[in-house]
């Protein structure tokens, strides 16, 4: 016969293990976890407006073209770096079909602040203006000129007390340089220590100074005088982009690009279809890969496109799931995406480079 008061023991041991599973499980499913989401965001149409401004606002003088349809650039919601997302959150996340779940270090490395983050994106949304407007102006028969220029100089560093940013870099060691890649190759070949002459172009007026070189702190053997260097662009025409607001980043290059272009070119790229893409892009016309390239796709879908421009990069990720009844056209660089418009907008059946 049954003890009676050990029945009472092991139920009651029982009663606490599960009590204490119960809320183990419930403590571990709110503990936040180091993952960001990433959702669907909306599409903005480069040939129409943002803010209700023009998306591209063309100076006096300019002679334009009318266009029809869409050219859309896609965007990602990204939960922000101080987001506490929860391991319930992030497993329910995982099953939903539009929404990507990534370690929060992969968007968000060093321990990134909002602020930090949101200053980075605005950084690479200028950046990117900047290089599209260059690549569709070349792309459209203009003449771009590209000078190397003193972005920021390093607090005590060699150049503190003669360079400031804007400085615009015209020779080293009596040397022409036309771009910042000419100038850090020329200032590489003196020896740590040794000084160097820097020609400079500032508030129009030419300038030298002898600065006293140190050795990289990373690598001795390599030559310093503390300037970062970037690329002042001469523009033969007054184009002005108005995105901004909460967009940032790079990715909408390859869009703004072709809405230049289309607008500065006879005929119509899109064929009088809504087209949407991504892609980042250098001022010589080449298209990068790009992050949430499946949750863009999606963006697009929702937006009504049709065809979806996919970097090159990001082909082998777009196709590895549903198209979202999107043709995926394939760019590795802005006349690619041009002539498979054009091809497009003529035939619609015509055979372009696709992600397959």
């Amino acid at each position: 016969m049954s003890d009676p008061a050990r029945l009472s023991r092991r139920y009651s041991t029982m009663v606490v293990a599960t009590i204490s599973l119960v809320v183990l499980t419930c403590v571990a499913y709110l503990i936040p976890v180091p993952y960001v989401t990433m959702r669907p965001g909306p599409a903005f149409n480069t040939l129409g407006t943002f803010d209700g401004k023009p998306v591209f606002s063309f100076g006096a003088g300019v002679k334009t073209y009318p266009t029809t349809g869409a050219l859309d650039f896609t965007t990602v919601s990204v939960s922000p770096p101080d987001a506490k997302l929860s391991l319930a959150d992030a497993v329910r996340a995982y099953f939903e079909r539009d929404v990507a779940v990534v370690p929060r270090s992969l968007r968000y490395p060093d321990d990134e602040s909002a602020k930090q983050s949101n200053a980075e994106a605005a950084a690479q949304l200028d950046s990117s203006k900047d290089a599209s407007t260059v690549a569709a102006l070349r792309a459209a028969g203009y003449t771009v000129t590209a000078r190397p220029q003193v972005d920021s100089v390093v607090k005590d560093g060699p150049a503190a007390a003669v360079l400031k940013a804007g400085d615009i870099i015209t020779s080293v060691n009596g040397t022409k340089v036309a771009s910042a890649r000419d100038a850090v190759t020329a200032i590489a070949k003196v020896k740590p220590g040794d000084p160097v002459d820097i020609g400079i172009e500032r508030d129009g007026k030419d300038q030298s100074f002898d600065i006293v070189t140190r050795p990289d702190e990373a690598d001795p053997a390599v030559p310093r005088i503390g300037i970062a260097l970037g690329t002042k662009y001469t523009y033969p025409i007054e184009i002005t982009n108005n995105v901004g607001g909460n967009v940032g980043g790079p990715s909408a290059g390859s869009m703004f690009a072709l809405a230049i272009y289309d607008q500065l070119t006879p005929g119509q790229l899109t064929g009088g279809k809504k087209i949407a893409g991504t892609g980042e892009i250098t001022a010589d016309g080449v298209v990068g890969a790009i992050g949430g390239v499946r949750q863009k796709m999606r963006g697009a879908a929702n937006a009504g496109a049709s065809i979806f421009l996919v970097p090159a990069a990001n082909c082998a990720e777009a196709t590895d799931g549903d198209d979202d009844g999107l043709t995926l056209v394939k760019i590795t660089k802005l006349d690619d995406a041009i002539s498979s418009l054009e091809a497009l907008a003529k035939n619609p059946d015509a055979k372009v480079p696709a992600c397959s």
